[in-house]
């Protein structure tokens, strides 16, 4: 699908010329250009003219959430039919770990994430990997890796009316994906099972989908209401992807973990040849917490 501006509006003045050098400037790979003289939505604009005579999938960086967030309203208005993601930290609230040597004080990390900006990151995630007509709005955070692209593809679960697949498979693909079973509290990333049928509350919608069997042969893929039970659209294949970008495949992990004991090893007897008795435990500690929650 092609980007299709729409808009009641043409571009005046000198928004032609500038739409027209700045197209002109990236086919000839010019690695920068200023477009200068045009303010607020109008410059918007001009930009969303060159994405759609350019036809790429589309980059927008902003200064913060606030600008990402009035730039994303703005292109979602000139882009309705296409895919426009927002994609900034999903943190509300970040307090990183600190140790106070005048006071030998420790302070743990605390956070508090969005859910909403979650599931929009998953979103954009989802549109870069299935469509060309993307343009994702981000903050400067997106420049911080979530990890590797071919590993996240390898971890999509497939889905095509007809296909054998049991159900027990199934649930352990979804738990693979980091889904959670919950069948009394249907929330996004969850999924419940009621005999031969499995609704999955996809993480980066607010829709759900939901996967009939007929014993181990998937009969029908029906997206839907979550809160209403009303039917959106059926499929006859639909792909379920990660719900969180930190997911890698199981035969990884052994490789991944050895690696970080490796290095732990290594950290360690820095720390203790350098009589940081106190450093070394807390080290320890912490890493051997977060390898029990990997495994």
């Amino acid at each position: 699908m092609e980007f299709k501006l729409q808009s009641e509006f043409k571009p005046s003045g000198d928004q032609p010329q500038a739409i027209e050098a700045l197209v002109n400037g990236v086919e000839d790979k010019h690695k920068h250009q200023v477009l200068l003289g045009i303010t607020g939505s109008g410059k918007t604009f001009a930009m969303a003219n060159v994405v759609q005579t350019l036809q790429r999938p589309t980059l927008v960086i902003a200064h913060n959430k606030t600008l990402a967030a009035q730039l994303y309203n703005e292109f979602q208005t000139f882009f309705p039919e296409n895919a426009v993601e927002y994609f900034v930290s999903y943190y509300d609230y970040y307090q990183p770990e600190a140790y106070v040597p005048s006071r030998d004080l420790y302070i743990e990390k605390d956070t508090a994430l969005n859910d909403d900006l979650d599931r929009l990151r998953l979103s954009a995630t989802r549109s870069l990997l299935e469509r060309r007509d993307v343009l994702i709005v981000a903050s400067v955070s997106c420049i911080y890796g979530i990890g590797s692209p071919e590993k996240y593809e390898k971890m999509l679960l497939i889905f095509k009316v007809g296909e054998r697949f049991s159900r027990q498979v199934i649930l352990e693909r979804l738990v693979e994906l980091l889904y959670t079973r919950n069948d009394i509290d249907f929330h996004r990333g969850t999924f419940r099972v009621r005999g031969d049928v499995i609704d999955i509350y996809l993480a980066e919608s607010e829709s759900a989908i939901r996967v009939e069997l007929f014993g181990d042969e998937i009969e029908s893929l029906v997206r839907f209401d979550p809160l209403t039970g009303k039917k959106q659209m059926s499929y006859q294949h639909f792909v379920i992807y990660p719900a969180s970008h930190y997911v890698a495949p199981a035969e990884h992990i052994p490789e991944t973990l050895s690696l970080i004991r490796e290095e732990l090893r290594e950290r360690l007897e820095d720390l203790n040849a350098q009589n940081k008795i106190l450093e070394a435990q807390r080290l320890l500690q912490r890493t051997e917490y977060d390898l029990e929650m990997i495994e």
